[in-house]
């Protein structure tokens, strides 16, 4: 698997863009980024786009997709997929006519731009080549972690998260694991409060995992703090381990 980070920051300033997880140039783990990176022949190639949950940094660059494929009469659909409660969510609260047009009816009901599927947490997925579960996380809204497998690898990505519990089972020995760090250490009450981790919180996760993964991708930083967190990441000493860096390529 080709992994490409298109942005994985907690928060957008200049060189800073929101989480969106591009494999093999067309599955996408959620989509706080796309147009301001990939140009139109790679979005194109975007077929199915998997959402953790529905705060607008994981999904706001869907609208601009949508629109972007009307303009160029792409005729092909993206299948927009999560759980119940985060399809709700976009149905109700984005594409529903008044912050943006209802794309899953554009240009028809039959042929639409976007198509929602809803998922069931641990129930498999098959997506072409790609066999995806969605688990469980602890955040501040309904959110699920992914686990993505492919031609005998395995990435898991956790989404947005506090300490949790079952998504540390689908970890033990994965080739990749992408996991947040929003916070760094002396602000460990507010990521409690909103449910995300710093440096330290993660070292406790990381201690339900039997195996570890081979390598573990700190995403979510938020970006007044980068340094911070990455001094705080590197001196947990683990194999492996780095503050991701938007723009980056890794070969899973």
């Amino acid at each position: 698997m080709k992994l490409r980070i298109l942005g994985s920051a907690g928060a957008e300033l200049p060189d800073f863009r929101p989480p969106a997880f591009l494999i093999d140039d067309q599955l996408l783990l959620d989509a706080g980024t796309i147009g301001s990176v990939l140009g139109e022949e790679e979005q194109w190639k975007i077929h199915t786009i998997f959402i953790t949950h529905s705060h607008l940094d994981h999904i706001r660059s869907i609208p601009a997709l949508a629109d972007n494929m009307i303009i160029q009469n792409q005729s092909h659909t993206v299948s927009v997929q999560s759980t119940v409660e985060v399809i709700a969510a976009m149905q109700n609260h984005l594409f529903n006519n008044v912050i943006w047009p209802d794309f899953t009816t554009i240009p028809s009901a039959e042929n639409p731009v976007i198509k929602f599927k809803t998922i069931t947490p641990y129930l498999e997925n098959i997506v072409n080549d790609y066999s995806i579960i969605a688990i469980p996380v602890n955040h501040t809204v309904p959110t699920v972690g992914y686990v993505v497998k492919s031609q005998g690898k395995t990435l898991v990505y956790t989404g947005d998260t506090g300490s949790t519990e079952e998504i540390w089972k689908y970890c033990s020995g994965a080739d990749v694991l992408i996991v947040e760090v929003s916070f760094p250490d002396s602000m460990k009450e507010l990521a409690e409060l909103t449910k995300h981790l710093t440096a330290s919180m993660l070292l406790e996760e990381l201690a339900k995992i039997e195996v570890l993964p081979k390598k573990i991708l700190i995403t979510h930083p938020k970006p007044q703090y980068y340094e911070l967190i990455r001094d705080e990441v590197e001196g947990l000493s683990i194999a492996g381990i780095e503050l991701l860096r938007d723009g980056s390529v890794y070969e899973v």
